[in-house]
């Protein structure tokens, strides 16, 4: 497969899919999210393969969300929003096999919600964690809210959610939206020595272990369909883009006044 926008390598038996956009923060466009997904196919079901690590280039960043550049009222990909981000979180949820988030840099909006679906979240002491949706005129309706209150607990996801705060490696294990946080300079290889410990497991038992525990949550795919077509609408209001415009002009937005 040829790919522009991510990086594609099998280290021993675990597949690293890195998003290679380091002059955007790894922000994902359209091309960019169909790309994940079929590399996160190509890793699932290749028998070499017995772990997947979705990592984001450079030091800066392991993703920050959509690309907000392609962003102006829709983005620009197929999907309910202009991305096809309820098929890109399916992905990462049915293929058969561990993935792990690396994250070294900034995981925020929906990067934060793909650390957050990730099997296991393995960062960095470098690392930011958080959400700026609604400080941008924007929100996940579905897994980055509901799930995320799975994974940290309700009151700690609202938290997440409407104050907009960013919160260290250490703060994401202690709350236990990462598994284990390593210096900067030691990640890789813990990432890695983590991968190929789970190429020697079972991985028929990981695959019904990783099913059973999607059984539990299947619905909030239903909730998260639902709540794109919510999105879409309110993408086309004055108030959302009020958050990109603001972004491009370098200034607080003000979502109030479109508010009637």
């Amino acid at each position: 497969m040829n790919f522009e926008d991510i990086l594609y390598e099998v280290r021993n038996g675990v597949a690293w899919i890195t998003i290679n956009r380091p002059d955007k923060m790894n922000a994902f466009r359209g091309q960019t999210c169909d790309e994940i997904i079929k590399a996160l196919n190509k890793a699932g079901y290749d028998r070499d393969v017995g772990a997947i690590v979705l990592a984001g280039a450079g030091d800066r960043a392991f993703c920050t969300g959509g690309d907000q550049s392609a962003h102006s009222g829709n983005y620009d990909g197929r999907g309910t929003i202009g991305l096809p981000m309820e098929e890109l979180h399916t992905a990462i949820r049915d293929v058969p096999k561990p993935v792990i988030a690396r994250v070294q840099g900034f995981a925020i909006g929906g990067g934060n919600v793909l650390a957050t679906i990730c099997d296991l979240t393995i960062c960095s002491d470098k690392a930011q964690f958080g959400q700026v949706g609604p400080k941008m005129g924007s929100v996940d309706p579905g897994y980055g809210t509901a799930f995320l209150a799975r994974v940290v607990g309700e009151k700690k996801a609202r938290e997440i959610w409407y104050l907009n705060r960013r919160y260290s490696g250490a703060e994401a294990v202690a709350m236990g939206l990462a598994n284990f946080c390593f210096p900067h300079d030691q990640l890789d290889a813990e990432v890695q020595k983590i991968g190929e410990e789970l190429c020697e497991r079972s991985p028929t038992a990981l695959a019904i272990a990783k099913r059973s525990f999607n059984a539990d949550t299947a619905h909030q795919a239903g909730i998260a369909g639902l709540g794109m077509y919510a999105l879409k609408l309110y993408y086309d209001t004055e108030e959302s883009r009020e958050g990109v415009n603001a972004l491009k002009e370098k200034r607080k937005p003000e979502f109030r006044k479109y508010v009637k």
